[in-house]
């Protein structure tokens, strides 16, 4: 589940084909853009081709469990099939954590081989999973190498409270899955504000100027929804002393690039 151009159901859907598995979409309307390809280009259009069945419902953005989500399996099972559910961005799954705890040791093996220790690492923060399960695995190296990085959390859900929270949980519950041996540090979990907007999925001001200057310094392309935000939190903390100019940063891409196509209105062609 999630809205219509969500890079989770994309790679669901991409996970179901490669394994020849059938894929049951749930899509909501959880960004209030109205332009008329946002169902039809994009992230949904790969699931499509990909083979999935992508159902449209007009719900707005929750990250909580929804009654489509529900209703979407108990349709499945009365067709005679058995569902695998996964909910949105798999941050309610029990297992939803444990990609990105294992991704912090993959990370730990690359900075061996480039030379480099990373101390603050940032990453955009909606539905949880992904920063919760970097929190713990940071954590576990920390506990195992004496090295503590930092892990931002920029939070471009527009529901702070709520995202801080289900951070939160599905990290201390991630912990557990993995036998860390001890409660996670208040300090090792931040979700920080300024850089979401109003509304989830709408772009601001310091989006597009995020977007722009990654585009046209790096041609690092980055989209509205997340990446414009969190690059837009990286480029204040920086310029606000918060990150120091001498600190090794790691930015954490989470591949929104599809979702652009939706958003074409906020490049008119020129001439």
């Amino acid at each position: 589940m999630g809205g219509y151009q969500s890079n989770h159901t994309r790679q669901v859907a991409a996970v179901a084909a490669h394994l020849g598995l059938r894929c049951r979409l749930v899509q909501e309307r959880w960004v209030p853009w109205d332009d008329p390809t946002n169902t039809q280009v994009g992230n949904i259009l790969l699931s499509r081709m990909m083979g999935a069945d992508s159902r449209l419902d007009p719900a707005g953005f929750d990250i909580g469990i929804r009654d489509s989500w529900k209703d979407a399996l108990r349709e499945v099972e009365e067709a005679g099939g058995t569902p695998y559910a996964i909910p949105a961005g798999a941050s309610e799954h029990r297992l939803g954590g444990l990609g990105f705890a294992n991704w912090a040791f993959e990370v730990a093996e690359q900075e061996k081989a480039l030379g480099i220790t990373f101390d603050t690492i940032v990453v955009c923060t909606v539905t949880g999973s992904t920063h919760a399960g970097m929190i713990v695995g940071f954590a576990a190296l920390e506990d195992l190498t004496g090295v503590r990085r930092r892990v931002l959390g920029i939070d471009a859900s527009a529901t702070l409270e709520k995202t801080t929270d289900q951070v939160a949980r599905i990290a201390r519950h991630t912990a557990e899955l993995i036998e860390l041996g001890r409660d996670l540090r208040d300090d090792e979990i931040t979700v920080l504000e300024g850089w979401a907007g109003e509304l989830y999925g709408l772009p601001v001001d310091s989006t597009m100027e995020a977007m722009a200057l990654g585009a046209h310094l790096e041609a690092m392309i980055t989209d509205p929804v997340y990446e414009g935000k969190s690059l837009a939190g990286l480029i204040d903390l920086v310029k606000d002393g918060e990150i120091p100019r001498d600190s090794h940063v790691l930015y954490a891409h989470l591949g929104g690039q599809p979702a652009i196509n939706a958003y074409h209105s906020l490049w008119p062609a020129q001439g």
